[in-house]
């Protein structure tokens, strides 16, 4: 029997996660959306298996806005809400996308109670926290895409900048998913040589620097809406590696509670994703400026929390 997939958003984000899990061949795929863009929906997942027999894939894929279609799935991806424009920050998108993550949460809590469950609507480390606070789902079973998105700019950026494979670079981006992230060049490799050792500090500073501000440069460069191609990829890698038991270990805003000193708040650290789910948080040593640039993040992820909170979430 085939696993179930549902994504709940049919914008571009959506759409490139349904042709990814198709392709993938993951599962039959349900796109969700309000009733007033259920029309694209159905016509995105319907032109999707007109693709089927030149994308030599198998999946059974429909759109609908009655949250009961998704009633079994395994995975669910949330997409919904409103996408950044230019000159708006992921805080201005907090009061609506709020509202927007409160109605997708009670809706998967009733009809898909046991799935797995990956955010990526931004503000993300407030609206996993939002997702994750109405549901009351258990910690394994919320995650937000972030942090996997985040290394995935930091090593592209390099790769640009050094004139090499991205596959040979290895490293990780910790903390909100935002300008106070923290890309820790002083674990970065390339092929198994530290970055330290092949780059200056002035390279490393201008990657670290344009991966922070990494979601605002797109933004601007399309003058209305945000990235798609990379967020729905960093999605699919978190869903396969659940799905398919891969045990990755991925950088996810997952919920910490002790680890790296923080207690009750979603943010990016290393994760074991596996079957069952975020089944691990591997701590690292950091050093004291890792430590200083952490504390700042999770100020940050905490004032957007606290704003939350006056919502009454």
């Amino acid at each position: 029997m085939r696993k179930k997939i549902a994504l709940i958003g049919a914008g571009q984000i959506g759409q490139i996660l349904a042709m990814l899990a198709a392709q993938k061949e993951m599962g039959d795929i349900t796109v969700l959306d309000v009733p007033d863009y259920v029309g694209p929906a159905k016509g995105k997942a319907l032109d999707l298996m007109e693709m089927a027999p030149h994308g030599n894939y198998d999946a059974n894929i429909s759109g609908t806005s009655d949250y009961k279609d998704i009633e079994g799935s395994d995975v669910v991806i949330i997409t919904a809400g409103k996408p950044r424009q230019a000159g708006m920050t992921r805080e201005d998108l907090l009061n609506t996308n709020i509202e927007i993550i409160k109605k997708v949460a009670n809706g998967v809590k009733e009809y898909a109670p046991d799935a797995f469950c990956i955010v990526l609507t931004n503000p993300l480390d407030a609206m996993v926290y939002v997702f994750h606070k109405v549901t009351g789902f258990p910690k394994h079973q919320v995650i937000g895409m972030a942090g996997t998105l985040d290394t995935a700019r930091y090593r592209s950026f390099l790769a640009m900048e050094l004139g090499v494979s991205v596959a040979d670079i290895s490293g990780t981006v910790l903390g909100g998913h935002g300008p106070t992230m923290v890309p820790l060049p002083r674990l970065t490799t390339i092929g198994g040589v530290p970055l330290t050792e092949i780059a200056d500090q002035d390279l490393i500073d201008r990657v670290v620097d344009r991966t922070r501000k990494a979601g605002t440069e797109i933004v601007q460069l399309f003058g209305k809406g945000s990235a798609f191609f990379s967020p729905a990829l960093s999605a699919i890698v978190i869903a396969e590696s659940y799905l398919k038991d891969k045990k990755r270990v991925l950088p996810c805003a997952a919920l910490c509670e002790g680890e790296y000193g923080v207690n009750g708040l979603f943010i990016g650290v290393p994760c074991l994703i596996s079957a069952q789910g975020m089944e691990k948080i591997f701590e690292i040593n950091l050093a004291e400026d890792e430590k200083a640039m952490l504390q700042t993040t999770l100020e940050a992820v905490q004032k957007t929390i606290d704003e939350c909170n006056a919502q009454g979430i």
